[in-house]
């Protein structure tokens, strides 16, 4: 047996060979783990894991999120064969990439002997995935154009659309808290199932942001990151450092940001920086996250910065 068969890639083969109805959502599906790929191997990410650092992490590296990436690939498809297939209410589509999304925890875990590379990641492209899959069911088209990310994105709010009230007004109910639980009844931030009920806001400012980019190249990437860090409320930091914490990353992130730097000292800077937040423990997971998010729907529309 070829030592590169994991049981993940055996399910992937069957599922692209047995499960898939429409070719797109195979494709949809493979910028999705491109898109991880892509984030974890942009470098210098101040904090982040890429292949010259594991950042603020001393439980994983870059071959950790390999291996997580690997497993979660099959459950991709699922998601984007649900939406593909799911005819009614989107709320009821919500419950069953809900299902599904726990799967794919399990096998994420099982595969990183525990640690969480991609909890976040992986319940937003349960979500896209699911609304690309229903856009697909409803539109004839292979190459997307930023309307219909918008469109996908509308789709993701109305599958999310109770979550807010759902999720976060019951967790006093609850025995066993999220982060981003403990961080909405600390802090009051809504955090991903925030995001996601709002349509990705985040990922739409984003992907304006890296459109407008003149230059398509990793750097400008780093960029677009460093844009995130300045706006987002990330829930990584604030469960780090706390709200504070957060607030200061995003004021420093936007002197960067705003110094409008050559190429060569903004990856300078981004060095630096990367110590900086090594020596405070914090990593902004939530941003490399929402970033991944934007790459995805680049693939789609047909934009390469690689």
């Amino acid at each position: 047996m070829n030592i590169w068969i994991t049981p993940c890639n055996l399910f992937l083969l069957k599922w692209s060979e047995e499960k898939l109805t429409d070719s797109r959502l195979f494709i949809a599906s493979s910028y999705a783990v491109n898109a991880l790929h892509y984030e974890v191997a942009l470098a210098p990410k101040p904090g982040l894991v890429d292949p010259c650092s594991s950042g603020a992490h001393q439980d994983m590296n870059v071959f950790t999120f390999i291996n997580s990436i690997t497993c979660l690939a099959p459950f991709f498809q699922r998601y984007s064969q649900a939406g593909f297939a799911h005819t009614g209410d989107l709320i009821q589509l919500f419950d069953q990439l809900r299902g599904i999304g726990q799967e794919a925890e399990e096998a994420m875990l099982q595969a990183t002997k525990g640690i969480n590379t991609h909890k976040g990641a992986n319940f937003s492209f349960a979500v896209l995935l699911g609304a690309t899959g229903v856009y697909y069911q409803q539109h004839d088209k292979a190459v997307l154009t930023a309307e219909d990310t918008n469109q996908i994105l509308q789709l993701a709010a109305d599958i999310c659309q109770h979550l807010v009230k759902q999720d976060l007004q019951q967790i006093t109910h609850k025995d066993q808290l999220s982060y981003g639980e403990k961080n909405y009844l600390t802090y009051g931030t809504m955090g991903i199932r925030g995001e996601a009920a709002a349509g990705y806001p985040t990922v739409k400012k984003l992907l304006e942001y890296l459109r407008q980019q003149p230059q398509k190249t990793s750097v400008s990437l780093l960029r677009g990151l460093v844009y995130l860090m300045s706006e987002t409320e990330d829930s990584n930091l604030v469960h780090r450092g706390g709200y504070e914490a957060m607030k200061t990353v995003q004021q420093e992130m936007q002197k960067i940001h705003e110094a409008n730097l050559s190429d060569t000292d903004l990856l300078r800077e981004l060095t630096t920086y990367d110590q900086v937040l090594i020596a405070r423990h914090l990593s902004p997971g939530g941003s490399a996250d929402l970033l991944a998010l934007a790459l995805y729907f680049l693939q789609l529309e047909g934009v390469s910065f690689w």
